[in-house]
């Protein structure tokens, strides 16, 4: 174990109690805004009422610094004990610096009031984390450095829990692209029923945890896809699994989008501050769904296709340089006349 100098340890505690102090004050800040905008409307109903309604629930606010902070603390340290670029490389923090944004955008900035107004916004807010936050936070490998943050012992501890037989058959069942997939659909098509997206909109409670869903089942089905078995055949199944994701997630999409009647109550009054019925903001939101988010799976497919190609060539060339260094065997001609 590395030696600590006293220098090191006031400095390693200094670091934690200005942390634990920057988390107490993000937590009465948020819990003041929190008292603030309960006075105001919780639906804007024009852009001046819009550009006023940025929404910090604590429930919210609170986890986003939380991860914050943990992934910078994390990447200084590891940065420090080794050089800036090893064990999480630079572009990859800045992939998770970028979906760390998107989140704030999603759920902090005022999209996120005008998600209970319009389900056309609502339907753009979770694209943001399905298909934007989810895959960047992802490319970040935010464990590792979660790690780094934690005093020495809690690491200890994660590192034998990650190492139980138990922990690692629930995580590779969980991680297989086929569950993941399967999982990600299921949430998808649940909370668009429209009971259980109605309650959504009346309780901002029912509204986090639908986030999280999204976005955890995301992150699940974008790690499957991205950090999970390489080889040939995992590259193939993967673009397979775009493929089945972006069709189902379509067909909702394209059903929303010709449906003949409004299948949402909760946006049935809401709407019209803004210039459209009902129905036609279910038909903007059915066609996000449909036609933006299918050019992110396709363009990820793709992407995909191109690590399968490389990955052949590398296949080849190892296989081509072992048959090279292998001694030849002498023909039977050779043997016969010698």
């Amino acid at each position: 174990m590395r030696h600590q100098t006293p220098a090191r340890r006031a400095a390693r505690g200094a670091l934690r109690g200005a942390a634990g102090r920057a988390l107490l004050c993000a937590l009465c800040a948020a819990a003041t805004a929190e008292a603030a905008a309960a006075g105001h409307p919780g639906r804007p109903h024009n852009v001046a009422e819009l550009l006023r309604s940025w929404s910090f629930e604590p429930v919210v606010v609170v986890p986003l610094l939380l991860t914050g902070w943990l992934y910078l603390s994390g990447v200084r340290r590891l940065w420090a004990e080794s050089a800036a670029g090893r064990g999480v490389r630079r572009w990859e923090a800045w992939s998770y610096a970028a979906g760390w944004l998107t989140l704030v955008v999603a759920l902090v900035s005022p999209m996120h009031p005008l998600s209970r107004v319009l389900f056309s916004v609502h339907m753009g807010q979770l694209e943001l984390l399905m298909l934007v936050a989810a895959p960047l936070l992802v490319l970040g490998r935010p464990l590792v450095p979660y790690l780094w943050a934690l005093p020495i012992g809690w690491r200890r501890a994660a590192g034998e829990l990650g190492r139980a037989p138990w922990w690692q058959r629930g995580w590779r069942f969980l991680t297989h692209p086929f569950v993941a997939t399967v999982i990600h659909a299921a949430a998808l098509w649940i909370w668009h029923v429209p009971a259980f997206f109605d309650a959504v909109i009346s309780n901002e409670w029912i509204h986090a945890f639908q986030h999280v869903c999204f976005l955890g089942t995301a992150m699940l089905f974008w790690w499957a896809l991205i950090h999970g078995r390489r080889g040939v055949l995992v590259y193939g199944a993967a673009v397979f699994y775009l493929f089945m994701t972006s069709a189902h997630s379509g067909l909702l999409g394209a059903v929303l989008t010709f449906a003949r009647t409004a299948v949402y109550p909760a946006y049935q009054d809401s709407t019209a501050p803004w210039g459209l019925t009902a129905l036609e903001d279910q038909q903007l939101a059915g066609l996000l769904m449909w036609v933006p988010a299918g050019l992110v799976y396709i363009v990820a497919g793709l992407a995909l296709f191109a690590g399968w190609l490389r990955e052949s060539d590398r296949r080849l060339e190892r296989r081509e340089r072992r048959a090279a260094f292998e001694p030849k065997a002498e023909s039977p001609e050779l043997e016969a006349g010698s």
